[in-house]
């Protein structure tokens, strides 16, 4: 897992050069290039290789659906939305470049990476390309990562249309497992799986998406600022509907608990040991397991 995040850090770094206006590609830089886990880039990596294809034809769409997530860090990161001033350990974005240039290196990045798919996955059909970038617009766009977003921001402080758990399970499946589903999904096109393996990896995807949300609330909970990287008890302070807040912090660990082993369980049957190594992280870290 190391290697492939020195990879894309690479890749990352490699693909967005400074030009004029200078200000611009290095926000844009800035937050992309600061130290993460990478999860999402891996994870679309990985499924590509554990479906018997090499990963270098997979690293344009990778490093964009790192673009992507980090977009919405830095859009997340906003006065506007959460109000964070760290990301990653460091001032966010808009701290160092200004809001303005902040909203333009987001939206920057946003339409930047479906480009470098476009231009960079030269050892892919032109079909598979068109496959890639829809699903890209599919996940990023009004169905499903901004609007998980938007809900996540109306029902601050109570403020629901639906009830607390549709409201709940909306946010985690949109705002959080949409870039879950969009990697591992692309690997799975790239590798020219069928449907009955797309589907089922589709599920193990929104069951890690869910899992991983649920694992953040907790930390937001139980974690400190050097762990996280960002500013903590901030959705309790904002009045956030989280998995903690509307079933308990004992019942939130449960939840994971089941879910990362339906995770194993799905994933088990492709034998990768780095999606493997991405849950046991997950259960150490809140589980103690």
């Amino acid at each position: 897992m190391k290697e492939l995040i020195k990879l894309i850090d690479a890749k990352l770094d490699e693909f967005i050069q400074i030009s004029y206006p200078e200000e611009i590609f290095k926000s844009m830089k800035y937050t992309l290039i600061l130290p993460g886990k990478r999860l999402r880039p891996v994870m679309c990596l990985e499924t590509v290789r554990m479906l018997g294809e090499d990963i270098n034809i997979a690293i344009p769409t990778a490093c964009a659906i790192e673009m992507l997530h980090v977009q919405s860090l830095i859009h997340d990161d906003l006065p506007c939305m959460d109000n964070d001033d760290f990301r990653r350990g460091e001032p966010s974005n808009h701290k160092v470049f200004g809001e303005a240039n902040a909203v333009l290196a987001g939206d920057a990045l946003l339409t930047f990476a479906p480009q470098l798919i476009i231009e960079k996955s030269t050892d892919l059909p032109d079909s598979t390309v068109l496959k890639l970038v829809h699903e890209y617009t599919k996940f990023a766009g009004a169905y499903a990562l901004i609007a998980g977003q938007v809900v996540d921001i109306e029902s601050e402080n109570g403020n629901l249309v639906k009830s607390p758990q549709e409201t709940l399970e909306f946010i985690h499946m949109n705002k959080t497992a949409a870039l879950f589903r969009l990697a591992i999904r692309s690997g799975a096109i790239i590798a020219n799986a069928d449907e009955v393996v797309l589907n089922k990896l589709d599920v193990f995807a929104q069951k890690f998406g869910l899992a991983f949300q649920i694992y953040d609330d907790i930390m937001d909970e139980i974690s400190s600022f050097e762990e996280l990287g960002k500013t903590v008890g901030k959705d309790k302070k904002s009045g956030k509907l989280t998995y903690v807040s509307l079933y308990g912090l004992d019942e939130a660990k449960q939840k994971l608990r089941l879910l990362i082993q339906e995770c194993y369980d799905i994933v088990n049957e492709y034998g990768s040991t780095i999606f493997e190594q991405i849950l046991d992280k997950l259960k150490e870290r809140v589980l103690g397991v």
